[in-house]
């Protein structure tokens, strides 16, 4: 007996320590059953790759409609009128995100906008295939129901833009040079009678927009009979292109070229205004102080 109750012993004692589950080393009942429910109840199988692969796909479409709708998309080129920038087949990148904020194109900007007045009609449309309709529609591919066109910005709200004979190009008086993106063997500008010869001023809410290759760019010059005078409205900007993603051996950014950090605002009438009282004020001055001179002179000796 006393065997016994020895093995007993050191058997609850190995079973839990000293106290544990225990009143004055009495064997509780409730806490070997919680430890045999444990023991016994059937681990949670991990669920398999292949039904959690639908739901990473679902996520990882969301994530896309999300960038493609508020961050960046890529679009296709679908012809010459930016060469040699960028060539028919390249893919870019477009930052959607800025225009969020309120910021507006600038000056020597390539932007993706939409078709502002029926600049694409009669052009052929391409029908994709389903595949393409869908990667199109989360971004990952150029949209087909999208008439979207890709220029340079050359003047914004307030400026003067001119074209004479073959250039240069002018913006508020100032010529551009243009080597480092103009097609190589074009003219800044086109001698022509259709839209080659103009000086127009651009309209608050609007950009001019043109064509890196300026013999093979239906712009705004060819668009100046339209609702818009040629001109594309701030709201059908899509978004700044930045980046040629595609080719890899095309791989660029896009900058602004050096040309358009020189100052090309226009002055302001008031600004011109200023400028041109200031000379008339320091004459007239100049003016009164000769005359009062002799007299102030006089008084002093008659004193």
């Amino acid at each position: 007996m006393n065997a016994a109750n020895s093995e007993g012993s050191v058997s609850a004692g190995s079973d839990s320590p000293a106290g544990a589950g225990s009143e004055g080393g009495r064997h509780d009942p409730e806490a070997s059953a919680d430890d045999g429910d444990q023991e016994h109840r059937p681990k949670k199988k991990q669920r398999s790759f292949w039904k959690e692969l639908p739901i990473l796909i679902g996520i990882a479409l969301v994530l896309a409609l999300l960038i493609k709708t508020f961050l960046v998309q890529a679009f296709s080129i679908p012809s010459d009128s930016m060469q040699n920038t960028l060539q028919q087949g390249d893919r870019v990148l477009v930052d959607k995100l800025t225009p969020w904020f309120g910021s507006e194109p600038e000056r020597g900007e390539v932007v993706v906008f939409n078709d502002p007045a029926g600049w694409l009609d009669g052009e052929p449309t391409l029908e994709p295939n389903p595949v393409q309709r869908v990667l199109g529609w989360i971004g990952l591919m150029p949209s087909a129901d999208e008439k979207d066109l890709i220029k340079r910005v050359v003047g914004v709200a307030g400026d003067t833009v001119e074209c004479k004979g073959t250039g240069p190009l002018e913006v508020n008086g100032k010529a551009l040079n243009e080597e480092s993106y103009v097609y190589p063997g074009n003219t800044p500008c086109t001698v022509d009678d259709t839209g080659g010869q103009f000086k127009v001023t651009v309209p608050e809410g609007k950009i001019w927009v043109m064509g890196d290759h300026r013999q093979n760019s239906l712009d705004s010059r060819y668009h100046q009979n339209d609702k818009n005078d040629g001109m594309v409205p701030v709201g059908k900007v899509v978004g700044r292109a930045i980046v040629v993603a595609w080719p890899p051996t095309r791989w660029s950014t896009l900058p602004v070229p050096d040309t358009f950090d020189q100052n090309l605002s226009a002055a302001a009438p008031g600004a011109l205004g200023l400028a041109g009282a200031v000379p008339l004020v320091l004459w007239r001055r100049r003016r009164l102080l000769v005359a009062e001179g002799p007299r102030v002179s006089g008084t002093g000796t008659a004193g």
